[in-house]
């Protein structure tokens, strides 16, 4: 398919972004300066981004993540290469095709990739391999990264965010382990055609092989087990064989971590306990298209959609981070954007990918000060009249990534 891309596509020349600090007032870039020239006189440690804004509101949030994610990593000692190359619709206005080559060249031969959303109306009538969100299936594929791990945490700051009542919301805290390389969305035969009667159809194939579900079980398990010890696998095995056969292959797996307590769900009740219930879930694992949709479910138990990060891994090579909301045409453009999953993704890029945890910790301790001292954006804006939500102040995206940068600036480095 690569190949056949890239016929059309033009010639563009990537944007390679500073890999200097970001830029504040002079007061506040002597300062970070002289704290880091008390902890080290040169970077310890050297790395390449791949950053894709995409489209909508992809810019915006990558903007400040690639700002909070630089001045972590500096005040750690660590050096960060950014090269932004384009992904989804922007790269179909520039070249023709939603992921060229040159973009995953460059997402391949870097050491973590940062995406911030792809997708809009502008592209929603296109055929389907001229579709954004093609060059989203096709940079997974092309980094091999077929375990997808996104949190859902109720913060104690945004719990009155939540749709569910306090009681329900409080105290949630899920990962949800989504295989992102197999099953329907990529099985084979795909297509349209006719039936024996004359009749359209269109068809997809659930196809999962024994390996490719052992290796999501094992993530899943190692990662239940680093957790609460307690991993439920969802399916849908009272009705499909893909499912039957994915119990079959988890249960087996299962003999090889007895200390993390194992169990089944069907997707149906999965769904509802995750509003019913949802503490009493520690870890899921799922399948391609059933994690897709329980993930965006218990997204909303958080409060938004935008406060969430998630982690695409493989066996090896760069990892893809990306939020898990959508490309928000609607306000793209407007400073109306909540940066913070991006923010969080930065982190998990830094723990996960790069495997530097102090510097992830900065990022999710300054993103949790951001909230005690009361910034909001629209989507977790909760006005009312006790006396939490009055201390409570509505800003932009631009905004609390400026705040988020002062609570990482605020702190002292590691390493003095």
């Amino acid at each position: 398919m690569a190949a056949c891309l890239q016929l059309n596509i033009k010639t563009f020349s990537p944007v390679f972004l500073s890999n200097s600090v970001p830029k504040f007032s002079a007061a506040k870039a002597n300062r970070i300066r002289n704290r880091i020239r008390c902890s080290a006189a040169s970077p310890s440690k050297r790395y390449t981004i791949t950053l894709l804004p995409g489209d909508g509101i992809g810019p915006e949030v990558i903007s400040v993540a690639k700002n909070v994610l630089n001045l972590a990593a500096f005040l750690e000692g660590i050096e960060f290469r950014f090269q932004e190359m384009p992904m989804g619709g922007a790269a179909l206005d520039l070249t023709g095709v939603p992921l060229p080559e040159e973009t995953l060249s460059a997402a391949k031969q870097s050491d973590a990739v940062l995406l911030g959303a792809i997708g809009g109306y502008k592209w929603d009538s296109n055929e389907k391999h001229l579709k954004p969100e093609t060059g989203l299936l096709q940079i997974r594929e092309g980094l091999e990264v077929f375990a997808n791990l996104r949190p859902a945490t109720v913060l104690p700051q945004l719990v009155d965010a939540s749709t569910l009542k306090k009681e329900i919301a409080e105290g949630v805290d899920v990962m949800v382990v989504r295989e992102l390389t197999g099953g329907i969305y990529f099985g084979k035969p795909r297509g349209f055609g006719k039936n024996e009667n004359g009749k359209e159809i269109a068809f997809n194939t659930e196809v999962y092989a024994k390996d490719e579900i052992e290796r999501i079980a094992r993530v899943a398990f190692e990662t239940a087990r680093k957790r609460r010890g307690k991993l439920c696998s969802v399916d849908k095995a009272n009705v499909l064989e893909a499912s039957m056969f994915w119990r079959k292959c988890i249960v087996e797996i299962s003999s090889e971590y007895p200390d993390v307590e194992l169990s089944h769900m069907y997707v149906d009740n999965a769904a509802m306990q995750l509003v019913r219930n949802p503490k009493q879930f520690d870890t899921i694992v799922t399948n391609n298209i059933f994690g897709d949709i329980l993930s965006d479910e218990a997204s909303m138990i958080t409060g938004s959609i935008g406060m969430l990060p998630s982690a695409s891994l493989g066996e090896s090579g760069p990892g893809l981070f990306e939020p898990i909301h959508g490309s928000a045409p609607d306000i793209a453009g407007q400073d109306k954007a909540n940066p913070l999953a991006t923010v969080l993704s930065a982190a998990m890029l830094l723990k996960y990918g790069l495997g530097e945890e102090r510097a992830a910790n900065r990022i999710e301790d300054a993103v949790l000060d951001t909230l005690n001292r009361g910034f909001r954006t629209c989507d977790i804006y909760s006005p009312g009249t006790d006396d939490f939500r009055l201390i409570q102040k509505l800003v932009g995206c631009k905004e609390i990534g400026e705040e988020v940068l002062k609570s990482v600036e605020s702190q002292v480095p590691a390493s003095v």
